[in-house]
């Protein structure tokens, strides 16, 4: 038998040329957004002040099961891709289980995440569309990083409304953001109409995803051949994302080996999209019985606590309706350090996955999370984002569930990339002075109160 290598590289000539839909292979498609002023499934027209054009065929297209990664994106890629799948036989000696742990690590680009595959791919449409301008938000800085080095290479303008405690904690994020020439500020800001007027309804806020939305998005509408574009949630940046669980399945197939597990963090939903969809397809058809498990914060757990309802993707309530589990977008999350899974809603196409009961979700409270990640970086040598850190939490757990049963089973998560930026969340953990943040039922209520009441 062949031994399993450490590390599986794919070839650079491996790297897919599709991403994958899942849509069409799901019984039933994900609901459509709805016009927040006609109460009607948004249409391309509705959506094309807002996205590229190319961007708004990819979100509405529930029918072809692979799309081409045009060639200029392919080069892009093959900078940093394919991205290593490791075999953890570290942690596995530590944790003494007979389970094999896999992990697909998406940290070896600057931005050190996962973001890169879907921003390149959106900055690509924008510059083929003659746009000259982008607007975005970012909340641990991940997307924001990545999105100022894909409009770098590209020669496009960009502002990032960057989630003000995430800000705060992680300076240098700002410093990177602005040496690919992007211009940061803090939300919410005194730049923006909603800006305002969420720093008078919320004096001294740390922000939220959903404020730096509509943020970004109110400029993106003020300025001339300008577009918004984001980095999860939405339809199309899971399809972006599925190169991920591409090159995973491929360097599982090269050894014959199949998951019983598979296992993501969740915030908006799209690196855990991106991971299972090729895995979760062969699941829709019959093809496996593969344990899909997503991970979020307990300080924001949009699946495990949230509403499956339509609701607006921003604080301001400016974005089209999407049914989602979601805790409300006027829901505003404890400062954690987990800035990526601070978010309202999860994408629809994990809400509608979740809702029909094909996979499972659990929250975590971050000194667990933390936990994980040290004993994980000390294994296995590299310093995990806070985000990444929840998926490894459940790996760990999964793990030793196996070391109590005997059961050998593979258990395969994504390690989302790096926490070099995150390094005061790692002292507060060290110095014993993290606290875990819980919202309350009554806190929760508080978010619910925003849901917008839709009949369709």
């Amino acid at each position: 038998m062949t031994k399993i290598p450490y590390k599986i590289n794919l070839s650079e000539d491996e790297l897919p040329k599709y991403w994958q839909n899942i849509r069409p292979y799901m019984q039933e498609a994900p609901d459509p957004f709805i016009n927040p002023v006609t109460f009607k499934p948004c249409t391309a027209d509705d959506l094309r002040p807002v996205f590229c054009d190319e961007l708004i065929e990819q979100e509405l297209d529930n029918t072809n099961k692979f799309i081409e990664i045009q060639e200029e994106i392919r080069d892009f890629y093959k900078m940093y891709r394919p991205s290593p799948l490791t075999r953890a036989y570290n942690l596995e000696k530590a944790l003494g289980t007979p389970a094999e742990i896999y992990y697909k690590f998406e940290g070896t680009n600057t931005s050190g995440s996962h973001k890169l595959n879907s921003a390149v791919a959106q900055v690509y449409y924008a510059k083929q569309q003659g746009l000259t301008h982008l607007t975005t938000e970012t909340g641990a800085g991940q997307w924001g990083t990545a999105l100022s080095m894909a409009c770098g290479y590209f020669g496009i303008d960009l502002s990032v409304y960057m989630v003000k405690v995430s800000a705060e904690q992680k300076p240098y994020r700002k410093a990177v953001m602005e040496t690919y020439g992007a211009r940061v500020i803090p939300s919410p800001s005194d730049t923006t109409e909603v800006g305002r007027r969420i720093l008078a309804e919320n004096p001294g806020t740390g922000g939220s995803l959903g404020c730096a939305i509509s943020e970004a998005m109110e400029v993106s509408m003020k300025t001339d051949n300008c577009r918004y574009v984001l980095g999860s949630v939405l339809n199309h940046v899971v399809l972006h994302q599925s190169i991920i669980g591409l090159e995973t399945k491929l360097g599982l197939d090269k050894y014959g080996v199949q998951p019983d597990i598979v296992i993501g963090c969740a915030g908006g939903g799209s690196n855990l999209g991106g991971l299972i969809t090729p895995f979760m397809a062969d699941k829709l058809e019959g093809k496996n019985n593969i344990h899909f498990i997503a991970v979020e914060p307990a300080s924001c757990p949009s699946l495990t606590r949230g509403r499956y309802a339509f609701d607006f993707g921003d604080t301001g309530q400016t974005t089209p309706l999407m049914r989602m589990y979601t805790l409300g977008s006027g829901f505003m999350p404890s400062p954690n350090h987990s800035g990526g899974l601070r978010y309202h809603g999860m994408s629809p196409i994990v809400s509608k996955l979740y809702h029909d009961g094909m996979m499972e979700a659990r929250s975590v409270e971050q000194t667990k999370v933390f936990e994980a990640a040290t004993m994980f970086c000390r294994c296995e040598g590299t310093l995990p984002a806070p985000e990444s850190s929840h998926a490894i939490r459940v790996a760990m757990d999964e793990a030793i569930k196996c070391r109590e049963t005997g059961e050998k089973k593979v258990i395969v998560f994504g390690l989302t990339g790096t926490g070099y930026f995150d390094l005061a969340a790692y002292q507060a953990y060290n110095q014993g002075t993290m606290v875990d943040y819980v919202p309350t039922d009554e806190d929760l209520e508080k978010g619910f109160a925003t849901l917008p009441k839709v009949e369709y």
